[in-house]
């Protein structure tokens, strides 16, 4: 795999570590299952472009792309809390209509940002090759973005949100409102993949209706890879994992794709993805047969 390849897979996992982060905080802390992420990341996606590509800033575009995410968070938990739809069903609900929404959004399948201003363009020095200058702010961000969710759900909103997906009954003893905690947890989660997807379209000259598609899959993938590889019950270490995960996982994908000898190709990417995650799904199995005193 040439140097080009490493920093292209570094740089894409470096992306879906946020998405990986916010699947992480509805599957795993609030025990949520939502789907909503295959329709928030090309949200994301979408309000950033088109707002780029209408003179707005990039870094205020990229603000408005994770705070539309979180309003599909907002309105995912609000179907399940308040209308009692069962949550996948809640979840599934949203991304179909996300589908609609961002195509309302867009006006067409796609909006291209190859001449337009982004992030990445305006923080990059003129000395530093572009796929060397992407993955190194990403890496900024993707700290930031962990470091502030170690923080946050350190604090006592953060503990509650965490009680709410441990245990509700017992939460809702201690005066948790475990409604509220589900609604602001589904909003960060969904903002943070909002907010890779704004990312996504702008490393990538430009958002698609379709690039969303396998999103929570690649969210899922990252977490039960991340989970293997350093396991462990305290959360700073539980979201190193995660991101660490998503880089693995897309250095995996980019190491079987260009290997010749294998003779994967680009439609062979979800064989790839499924193989990953069974894998990573055995092995803890494996562990526990291993470490098993026998008799």
């Amino acid at each position: 795999m040439s140097l080009f390849s490493m920093f292209g897979a570094l740089e894409i996992g470096l992306i879906f570590s946020l998405v990986a982060l916010g699947v992480f905080i509805s599957f795993r802390l609030l025990r949520f299952p939502d789907l909503t992420v295959d329709g928030s990341f090309p949200l994301g996606g979408a309000v950033g472009a088109v707002a780029i590509a209408s003179g707005m800033d990039p870094f205020l575009a990229t603000l408005l792309a994770a705070l539309a995410g979180a309003g599909a968070g907002v309105i995912t938990a609000l179907l399940n809390v308040h209308l009692k739809i069962m949550d996948l069903l809640a979840s599934i609900l949203m991304m179909i209509a996300l589908y609609s929404i961002n195509l309302r959004i867009m006006g067409r399948p796609n909006v291209p940002l190859i001449m337009e201003p982004t992030v990445f363009s305006i923080l990059q020095p003129e000395w530093l090759a572009d796929y060397i200058a992407r993955p190194l702010i990403l890496i900024v961000i993707v700290v930031l973005a962990k470091l502030g969710l170690d923080a946050y759900f350190s604090t006592k909103q953060g503990l509650a949100i965490r009680a709410t997906g441990a245990n509700p009954r017992m939460a809702r003893a201690q005066g948790v409102n475990t409604g509220a905690m589900v609604i602001l947890g589904m909003a960060v989660s969904n903002a943070l993949v909002a907010l890779a997807g704004a990312l996504f379209a702008q490393t990538q000259g430009g958002a698609d209706i379709s690039m969303g598609i396998g999103t929570i899959v690649i969210g899922l993938a990252a977490v039960i890879v991340g989970e293997s590889i350093l396991p462990s019950r305290r959360l700073f270490y539980t979201t190193l994992a995660v991101v660490l995960g998503a880089i693995v996982y897309r250095f995996f994908i980019a190491l079987a794709l260009n290997s010749d000898f294998i003779g994967l190709q680009a439609q062979d990417l979800n064989l790839v993805t499924a193989l990953l995650v069974t894998v990573a799904l055995v092995i803890p199995l494996l562990k526990q047969r291993l470490s098993r005193p026998k008799g």
